[in-house]
């Protein structure tokens, strides 16, 4: 509780649509003025990915490029990189925004079944998206969505297949993963290497209770529409804003601060 609480904003993903969400923010114009008004809510990482002319998930280096000049000519923030794209992205694809050097970059840690889709990370993605991050010098954010892959974490730091420093995301309530249960959090918790940095993404309902419980825990927090787009139970939210402002002033009435993006390069190590 004594550690600024970071908050992380995945604004747009690549699962949505306008037909879910109908202010969904698309456009590499649109995603810079949703990642200002984010960080001015109390975000410090923007979690990005990008979507194409038509509206659908890229991993087009140049959208990447243009929306991260555009967020950065808005505000300062850590702009960490999508590698997952969207279900059957080829990993060729996935690494291809890396080489723009972002500060951070996710990498998830295992297959899983997600929803009616399969998403796939076998060892020689994982190993590929793991190398991919430590060339361009980028910090790696483990996502875990089933226990089982806590298990592959510890097993690939042991063989070096990981870079020596990274952040843990525990995501939980995807259909295929892990419920977002505070058990099942506290059973991921106490799986974690003394000492390691996490945050927990709730997905749709569990969004809310399971921030409330990372800022008592002393974590951090993924906040924002592409896991969540209501604000509550049958109201949309207004945007990614509204949902990390809930987050972020429910911290301060905690007596813990909300991190600031110098705070955030701090607490992480970034660059360091």
């Amino acid at each position: 509780m004594n550690q600024p609480l970071i908050i992380s904003c995945p604004i747009v993903g690549a699962e949505l649509t306008r037909e879910t969400y109908p202010n969904l923010p698309l456009t590499p114009e649109e995603l810079a003025i949703e990642a200002e008004a984010s960080v001015k809510a109390g975000a410090s990482i923007i979690h990005l990915h990008v979507r194409d002319e038509e509206g659908k998930p890229s991993q087009r280096v140049d959208l990447f490029e243009k929306t991260s000049r555009l967020i950065h000519e808005r505000v300062d923030c850590i702009l960490q990189y999508s590698t997952g794209g969207a279900v059957g992205t080829p990993l060729s694809e996935r690494l291809a925004p890396l080489k723009l050097k972002p500060e951070m970059g996710t990498l998830s840690m295992g297959t899983l079944n997600f929803g009616s889709d399969v998403f796939e990370n076998t060892e020689e993605i994982i190993r590929g998206i793991s190398a991919g991050l430590q060339e361009y010098g980028c910090m790696a954010e483990l996502e875990i969505f089933d226990a089982g892959m806590m298990d592959t974490l510890h097993r690939y730091a042991k063989k070096g297949w990981l870079p020596k420093h990274f952040h843990v995301d525990f995501v939980l309530g995807v259909p295929g993963g892990l419920a977002g249960d505070l058990e099942n959090l506290l059973f991921l918790i106490h799986k974690l290497p003394p000492g390691q940095s996490w945050s927990v993404a709730g997905v749709g309902r569990f969004q809310l209770p399971l921030a409330i419980h990372a800022i008592a825990l002393g974590g951090h927090v993924r906040v924002g529409l592409e896991d969540n787009v209501y604000y509550r139970k049958g109201e949309l939210a207004t945007g990614n804003a509204q949902l990390v402002s809930r987050i972020a002033n429910i911290s301060r009435a905690c007596d813990r601060e909300v991190a600031t993006v110098k705070q955030a390069r701090e607490i992480l190590k970034i660059g360091v």
